[in-house]
């Protein structure tokens, strides 16, 4: 799986209006329901808010992984968002995220769902990559990394 295939530039918002984690979310829910013809984005919102209740998403290393699995929702959706000043999402280093990365995908699939936060997470151990994702000054120059650092995992993995 590769996260290039659900994303595209006009669903990589930089900056984020947003300067709180709810505020973030729902910007970024606002994006997948323009750009994914989600017909309901406040359940899709409720959905994610009330996962994020349960344990933060904020997975470390500056960043944010928002998720649910929603009814409503055709097939696994995908939104980034890179706020102008890190935002404080109570992530397990304690240190503020630069990046979030928003997956929301229907109940059915679950392993699709989990494929997709296991790559979203292993990217994001490359100090490299997370250092050009964090320089970034626009939605073209975080997709062509995203593309640029899967083509070396897939051949690194080959």
């Amino acid at each position: 799986m590769n996260i290039a295939d659900f994303i595209s530039p006009e669903r990589i918002v930089v900056p984020l209006a947003a300067t709180e984690k709810k505020a973030a979310i729902e910007e970024l829910v606002t994006v997948l329901a323009k750009n994914m013809g989600i017909k309901n984005p406040e359940l899709v919102l409720a959905s994610v808010l009330e996962r994020e209740s349960t344990r933060t998403t904020g997975v470390g290393h500056g960043l944010a992984i928002p998720h649910s699995k929603c009814p409503g929702v055709k097939s696994l959706s995908v939104a980034i968002g890179k706020p102008a000043e890190p935002i404080d999402f109570q992530s397990i280093d304690g240190l503020p995220v630069f990046l979030i990365v928003l997956l929301v995908s229907p109940p059915e699939q679950t392993g699709t769902h989990i494929q997709a936060l296991a790559k979203v997470s292993r990217l994001m151990t490359v100090d490299a990559f997370r250092n050009k994702l964090k320089s970034a000054s626009s939605a073209q120059e975080i997709y062509d990394s995203i593309c640029k650092q899967e083509k070396l995992l897939d051949t690194a993995q080959v």
